[in-house]
């Protein structure tokens, strides 16, 4: 497995929490220690706790997507911490959480925390807001592509035809350095570079749009 090598100053912190297996993230700047919480769920006292422990300051939230496995603690992080929460304008309305702390962000929209840069990426097929976070070589995939796998596209909202287009035309032109943190410990690893995926991910390994929905999807073309 490659080296894991993260950009200065950046903290990452990688969290499974959940019966989904869902992993969380605290995502900031360590010179000014303030943080966004990506996909807020399940355990809010957990993620407020490690917060305070590290001494973070969450500055704001960003949401991958509106799945409720992703958001369902949204609401009482809010209540406790009055900051933005940002989600792809993209996302289908039936998916948007109701606050008045969303906003709606563009397709390659610059979130910063602390002077850390974040760009939102739209990643569509898992849902159709999907977006990432991408800092320098880390990229914040939420459901769009998993270690050895990817989003499923058979939920309402989802299209595996859009997701072959993220996974192959977005996705692997990224550099093979990218690191991919998913947004489910679903695979033989908690991280993985885009240039190994291309070499163990198998729905990154089909020859056409036909296969992928064929051999991977299971559609009858």
């Amino acid at each position: 497995m490659t080296q894991l090598k993260l950009p200065e100053h950046l903290i990452l912190k990688q969290m499974e929490l959940g019966p989904l297996a869902n992993y969380l993230y605290f995502i900031g700047d360590s010179r000014t220690n303030e943080i966004a919480v990506v996909d807020p769920a399940w355990d809010v006292d957990y993620l407020c706790a490690e917060a305070d422990r590290h001494g973070y300051k969450i500055v704001s939230i960003f949401l991958t997507h509106g799945h409720p496995d992703h958001v369902n603690g949204l609401d009482e992080i809010l209540d406790r911490h009055d900051v933005p929460a940002y989600i792809s304008k993209y996302e289908a309305p039936f998916l948007k959480p109701k606050h008045k702390n969303i906003v709606e962000v563009e397709n390659h929209a610059i979130l910063k925390v602390g002077d850390v840069q974040f760009q939102c990426l739209l990643t569509p097929g898992h849902t159709p807001g999907c977006h990432s976070f991408i800092h320098q070589n880390v990229m914040i995939a939420g459901d769009a592509i998993f270690i050895d796998g990817c989003g499923r596209c058979d939920l309402p909202g989802g299209d595996a035809r859009v997701m072959y287009n993220t996974l192959y035309n977005i996705i692997m032109k990224l550099p093979d350095e990218t690191v991919i943190f998913c947004g489910h410990n679903y695979g033989p690893a908690p991280w993985a570079t885009i240039g190994d995926q291309k070499r163990t991910n198998p729905y990154l390994t089909c020859t056409s749009e036909a296969e992928f929905l064929q051999q991977r999807m299971g559609y009858i073309l």
